[in-house]
């Protein structure tokens, strides 16, 4: 055995058996929580790893916490992001999904008070009901997150390790790239995504607003939907933003298509065929348009065409898939591995044949656990997973602990790799940095998700200019005023 692991070995020894005489002077529980690696690590050395026994033994964790007799006590937010606080020194963090309302995590802190935070499941099964698809899960998935963050620290371990352990120690990202400025300008995004950061999966936006005002007509019926540029605009429920893509009659001409194929030419020409290059954000246009479009790109060798049509048309997908060589990807609004109560879930898109790459939000999707059980189950079925993510640091290392646990995943998403401060809203608690050229690290040294906040960066960058308040008490999300239960 290397001298170096023999002589850390040898220290955690001497700490264990000066832990044993305070045993004796202020019993079992003080030495649970004083000593230096507690019965977990100790017992993981055995057999382990040179890499694992050096992180167990230099982790240097307080153990200050008795886990069984935990209780939540609190719940707190700042912006979308939320503290888990119990009776004792330790805290979850957890974060409601970009574009979400915090208080749909608010309205579950009175089912859960004085609920032990370390029996995650089932708290989870408690509040499940109350998740849905898209934005609406993300109060349930904040609160799942936040009790892993607990449930590791309490336990002086990793999240990723209380899923069942690791398959990496590294997580790929795709960064998604800026489609301003025409095909000249995407494709120099590109190259400083790769050449720069150091990113090695990339995926580009490739709408039908890149082809509005080509100098011959790209687009059929657009003028109806002023444009239909703005599929994000959501001010009146019978504009375009509101529409699902088979209810617009918007067409894509030859023109147009030619148009869209000479911007992924150039973007390919840029970043070659090694780099898995994905594409998203088409416009509202029926699935006869997508099967066109995809057939015209098919020899740009795309990693995959992202949400072609509503996830829930099952049939349409299919048949989207069934007629392109590109891989189908689609997922980041559905909620939970058999969806909530009777509605639909990722276990029926899956069974239904209709995809080719799952795609789940962990913030919508159910948290760490359930979208494991998300990736586990696609594997079954011959499916791998890429997940989509776009919050703050909080939400992007609840994916990578995620990710590490499961086998099938492929590479999650990096919204923010040209926001300067973003990174520097959380302070990492193990040695490793959060991002490496294109690869975000596995927390091998820390407890949790591996992130304490930087307080004042979240106070100036993170809170919303119509709610300013940081980890205020909420007192009148204490009380639960319905009976929950869905049957009788």
């Amino acid at each position: 055995m290397n001298t170096e692991i023999k002589k850390i070995i040898e220290k955690a020894k001497m700490e264990i058996a000066q832990a044993k005489q305070t045993e004796r002077k202020n019993g079992r529980r003080d030495f649970l929580r004083k000593a230096a690696l507690g019965g977990i690590a100790l017992g993981g050395m055995m057999g382990a790893s040179i890499e694992d026994t050096v992180a167990n033994a230099t982790q240097n964790v307080k153990r200050t916490s008795s886990p069984s007799e935990l209780k939540i006590t609190d719940m707190r937010y700042a912006g979308r992001i939320i503290k888990i606080y119990t009776n004792q020194d330790i805290y979850g963090l957890g974060e409601v999904r970009d574009g979400g309302d915090v208080r749909y995590a608010l309205f579950l802190k009175s089912r859960i008070l004085g609920l032990n935070p370390c029996n995650v499941e089932m708290i989870y099964k408690i509040i499940r009901q109350f998740g849905y698809h898209g934005r609406q899960g993300g109060g349930v998935c904040a609160v799942e997150m936040a009790l892993w963050d607990l449930c590791g620290k309490a336990y002086g371990v990793p999240a990723w390790q209380l899923l069942g352990g690791r398959y990496r120690d590294k997580v790929r990202l795709y960064a998604d790239t800026p489609d301003r400025g025409g095909a000249d300008e995407i494709a120099k995004a590109i190259k400083n995504r790769m050449e720069v950061q150091g990113f090695t999966w990339l995926k580009m936006d490739l709408g039908i607003h890149l082809i509005s005002n080509l100098p011959e007509t790209g687009l059929v019926n657009s003028k109806f939907w002023n444009g239909a540029g703005g599929q994000y605009d959501l001010r009146e429920y019978m504009g375009y933003g509101w529409r699902e893509h088979s209810f617009t009659q918007v067409q894509l001409t030859d023109a147009g298509l030619e148009g869209l194929a000479e911007i992924v030419e150039k973007v390919r020409n840029v970043c070659g065929y090694e780099i898995p290059l994905a594409s998203d954000h088409y416009g509202h246009f029926d699935v006869n348009n997508t099967i066109r479009m995809g057939r015209a790109l098919e020899k740009y060798r795309l990693a995959w065409l992202e949400d072609p049509t509503q996830w829930y048309h099952f049939d349409q997908m299919k048949t989207i898939k069934d007629a392109l060589e590109t891989p189908i990807c689609t997922g980041e609004d559905i909620f939970g591995l058999r969806g909530p109560g009777l509605a639909l879930g990722f276990k029926d898109l899956i069974d239904a044949k209709c995809v080719d790459i799952i795609h789940p939000d962990l913030a919508t999707s159910g948290g760490l656990l359930e979208t494991k059980r998300i990736g586990d189950y696609a594997q079954e079925a011959g499916i791998a997973m890429a997940m989509h993510q776009a919050g703050t640091p909080v939400c992007l290392m609840a994916n990578v602990h995620c990710a590490a646990a499961t086998e099938n995943f492929l590479a999650v998403e990096h919204h923010n790799p040209d926001t300067p401060w973003w990174e520097s809203l959380v302070k990492m608690t193990g040695k490793q940095p959060m991002i490496e050229k294109g690869f975000a690290n596995v927390p091998l040294d820390a407890p949790g998700l591996g992130i304490e906040l930087n307080d004042e960066v979240v106070k100036e960058r993170h809170l919303p200019r119509g709610d300013k308040s940081f980890f205020e008490p909420t007192p009148e999300w204490n009380e639960k005023r319905s009976h929950d239960r869905l049957w009788s």
